[in-house]
């Protein structure tokens, strides 16, 4: 039973080196904030949606299909420090975030961070999904991670890892859930030599000793970096028929 209330914060910023404007670039007819907020929204464990940014536009498109938007301060360094932001006022005491670059998101892939979040001792958990292609292993771009038998994270990397793995691979994908103080306890850690090194920022929290609980669902996201991923995900809606 669902008893810990669930606050879902998707932080999106306008600017973006390689891909301007990326949150209203339009996805089969929609702009991909739509399609984020759509999909978060479908998760029914969650009790509240909002974007949080920090450019008029994308305020403005938000509240123009009907979804709750703040804005935010400009001078944040990352995504979690936005949500942390709108986690300060707004005392929900478990805090999904959710990037905006992340149009194929499902409800059901936030259902299980709200049920591991409900247990207090967990303090942060994250997604993995098994992939079973391992030409795929060896890309930096696609996050590893291995997990202890409790399935909480030892190690993320662009690297190929466990070395040796054969059959399958766990993929990261990064979405996460927190317990809102452990959150702002994130936010002011440092940065650590791990995450410098592999430019991934949950290696901050496995540094300081705090454990990432991973929950598997069925499929890795196609999350939007550049232009041309825009053409990935549309070809991916129109195989699932679900091109609309």
């Amino acid at each position: 039973m669902i008893q810990r209330k669930a606050l879902a914060v998707i932080p999106v910023r306008y600017g973006s080196t390689r891909f301007p404007g990326k949150p209203l670039a339009p996805i089969a007819g929609r702009p991909m904030i739509q399609r984020v907020v759509d999909g978060v929204r479908s998760c029914l464990l969650l009790d509240r949606v909002i974007v949080a940014t920090d450019d008029e536009r994308i305020l403005g498109a938000v509240r123009s299909f009907g979804a709750e938007a703040v804005m935010t301060s400009a001078s944040h360094a990352s995504g979690t420090d936005r949500v942390a932001e709108v986690a300060e006022a707004h005392p929900y005491p478990v805090i999904i975030n959710v990037q905006g670059d992340e149009p194929l998101v499902t409800g059901g892939m936030l259902d299980g961070l709200v049920r591991a979040l409900q247990d207090p001792e967990v303090p942060m958990a994250s997604l993995m999904a098994r992939v079973t292609d391992m030409s795929t292993f060896n890309e930096p771009h696609r996050v590893k991670v291995v997990v202890d038998g409790a399935r909480n994270a030892l190690y993320f990397s662009r690297a190929s890892i466990p070395h040796g793995a054969a059959g399958s691979f766990f993929q990261h994908i990064g979405i996460y859930g927190y317990q809102r103080e452990f959150l702002l306890h994130v936010r002011d850690l440092q940065p650590s030599r791990l995450e410098q090194c592999e430019k991934l920022e949950q290696l901050r929290v496995l540094e300081s000793g705090f454990k990432i609980r991973m929950i598997e669902v069925n499929r890795p996201t196609l999350s939007v970096d550049v232009p041309g991923d825009i053409i990935r995900v549309e070809n991916f809606l129109r195989a699932q028929g679900t091109h609309d």
